[in-house]
């Protein structure tokens, strides 16, 4: 936690010991006023001295003599005063004492400075050490906000390519979903294009029997002389030879494309031929009654165009397949 600033500016620490200091000095100056007054006033004391009376012969005033020079007066020796040494003995000590209380006192205020400025440094190096801690748990705050937010960047990047990855999936599927209804819808189509092609084709080719028929006198005559059948496990018509329906079997089953259920499913196609094998139409007549299979059934016959031919070199007329799915 950052420590929020204090509402006072930052001021130097008092020095601890400033009153004594100023008490002990004062007390140093007093102390040598006291000593330097006595001293003067010691100095400035008459000293006691000796008195003499000096007797002379009276002169002969009646013959004037020159007066005789003066004699020199010489100073009287300094009374030794046993007082006046005690005194300055006692201020000579009392001078040391002061001097040496005086260098005491200095001493221990240098001490207390010293301790004052060592207390200051180490207060400084804590607060030094303080802001280095303080820097460096914001310098890793502000680092560990820079990664959440790059992990956050991330993950939203990673939620928008994955957002825009499901919408191309959704497009494309749309897009295949589309295209295959397309398709289905053109197959749909080209099928009733080819039912309606075949029954056109079929009904010429009735109309141009019933001619021939008519030709040839024979009213009573039974359709188009081709004999039917009954619905196989494979193709049959008339007048197929024994192996014509495995023919039309190898020739539809590579077309079946079937990935459903193959359980149960059996569908009946019947087809309509030209001579030459050309696929005239293709209808269920028996469904399975799964459409999609019937439809893919349907689609695989139509895609066998053309129907392989019997051994007489001609493909029937009509005929049925019954087709399951592979399994």
């Amino acid at each position: 936690m950052i420590r929020q600033k204090s509402a006072y500016p930052l001021q130097p620490p008092r020095e601890r010991g400033t009153l004594r200091a100023f008490v002990l000095a004062a007390l140093m100056h007093v102390l040598l006023g006291f000593f330097l007054y006595h001293g003067i006033h010691w100095q400035n004391s008459t000293p006691a001295g000796a008195e003499a009376e000096l007797w002379t012969a009276v002169p002969d005033l009646s013959t004037p003599r020159a007066p005789p020079p003066p004699m020199p007066v010489a100073p009287a020796p300094p009374v030794p005063d046993e007082q006046a040494d005690i005194a300055l003995q006692e201020k000579k000590r009392k001078q040391e004492e002061a001097a040496r209380a005086a260098q005491l006192a200095e001493q221990q205020r240098q001490q207390q400075l010293q301790a004052q400025q060592e207390a200051d440094a180490k207060r400084q190096q804590q607060l030094a050490e303080q802001q280095a801690e303080m820097a460096a748990a914001l310098k890793k705050q502000q680092l560990q906000q820079q990664q959440l937010q790059a992990q956050k960047l991330k993950q939203q990047q990673l939620a928008e390519q994955q957002k825009q990855d499901q919408l191309k999936e959704q497009q494309q599927a749309q897009a295949d979903a589309q295209q295959k209804a397309e398709a289905d819808k053109a197959a749909k189509a080209k099928a009733a294009a080819q039912a309606e092609a075949a029954k056109k084709l079929d009904q010429e080719r009735r109309q141009r029997l019933a001619a021939l028929q008519g030709m040839a006198g024979g009213e009573g005559s039974s359709g188009n002389g081709l004999a039917k059948s009954g619905t196989g496990s494979g193709a049959g018509g008339t007048a197929t030879s024994p192996g014509y329906a495995e023919k039309v079997q190898r020739r539809v089953r590579p077309n079946i494309v079937w990935a459903g259920d193959t359980q149960g499913l059996e569908t009946v196609v019947s087809v309509r031929c030209a001579p030459t094998g050309t696929l005239l139409s293709a209808t269920i007549t028996r469904g399975s009654g799964n459409s999609q299979w019937d439809d893919a059934a349907l689609r695989a016959v139509q895609r066998s165009d053309p129907m392989p031919q019997d051994t007489n070199g001609k493909t029937p007329a009509s005929f049925t397949i019954t087709l399951r799915p592979a399994g």
